[in-house]
């Protein structure tokens, strides 16, 4: 079984940066594809981000491309999302994601975090 917990989430305002943080445990690190997502109130849950199990594939929703950066350390077996630039529509909450196999864009995912709040404020 593997557990995600996200950390990292927080109030900033438009055009700072911050950083999250997913920590995996309970399963080889190196054989999960990962996956950040985010829902905003009164929205669907959308994709962000993903990476491939070896961290050399990397895919991003178009409006957060060029911004955000996300990454793995096997090391530490967590995974990151930084985030530049933010805009007060990057508000919402974010889940970070795991599967065996290969990285998606769907929520086709086995585990997920329980979500970290990150507001923008104007």
């Amino acid at each position: 079984q593997v557990q995600l917990v996200e950390s990292g989430g927080g109030l900033v305002q438009a055009g700072d940066s911050l950083t999250l943080s997913c920590a995996v445990s309970g399963h080889f690190f190196n054989s999960l594809a990962m996956g950040w997502f985010r829902q905003a109130p009164g929205k669907e849950r959308e994709f962000v981000a993903s990476i491939s199990r070896t961290g050399s594939g990397t895919n991003y929703l178009d409006s957060v491309n060029g911004r955000f950066t996300i990454s793995k350390n096997s090391a530490k077996k967590t995974m990151s999302l930084q985030m530049n630039s933010l805009k007060p529509e990057d508000t919402a909450v974010y889940f970070c994601a795991a599967k065996p196999g290969l990285a998606t864009t769907d929520q086709k995912y086995d585990y997920w975090g329980q979500g970290t709040q990150v507001t923008v404020s104007s």
